[in-house]
């Protein structure tokens, strides 16, 4: 269900919250431009999210009047870090940044690892390994030193012969 701006008072609420408001009155399922009018409420539109930067979120700020007149979303883009007492901006944006690259380069091991394990098999004792599948396995032990390391594409990846 999406939202309603009262065409008086400006409230936005779900169509949930303005049935709450109205306990004594019987809505029908769909609501109608009928229904609305008698409401005295504007449907909201919905917008897609603008296009953040690094270290930026969109955020949810009220609804405005776009260029036909309807009601629709209103984003604003914010900063995720400000500086405080304890850590500057630029601190902060890089201990996060640390935790997204360590994230990433888990997750790379953890894939890497299973690629391994899939041809363990191969590489016992009592096999001898050809030297594509020697090849195979060694590039995927070097995967961490790829320059695009920890944000490796499908195409950055060996490829199992």
């Amino acid at each position: 269900m999406g939202n309603y701006r009262h065409k008086t008072t400006g409230e936005v609420k779900s169509q949930g919250e303005w049935r709450a408001l109205n306990k004594n009155v019987s809505f029908p399922k769909v609501w109608t431009q009928a229904t609305l009018d008698a409401l005295q409420l504007d449907p909201v539109f919905e917008t897609p999210k603008p296009t953040v930067g690094q270290y930026q979120t969109s955020v949810l700020s009220g609804v405005e009047q776009d260029a036909k007149g309807n009601w629709v979303q209103a984003w604003s883009v914010q900063d995720m870090f400000a500086d405080d007492e304890d850590s500057t901006k630029a601190e902060k944006e890089a201990a996060y940044q640390a935790r997204l690259d360590s994230a990433a380069a888990k997750s790379i091991r953890d894939q890497r690892n299973r690629l391994l394990a899939e041809t363990d098999y191969l590489a016992l004792t009592d096999n001898t390994l050809d030297d594509i599948t020697k090849e195979y396995r060694q590039a995927l032990r070097d995967i961490t030193s790829h320059p695009n390391f920890p944000y490796l594409t499908e195409a950055d990846w060996p490829v199992k012969q």
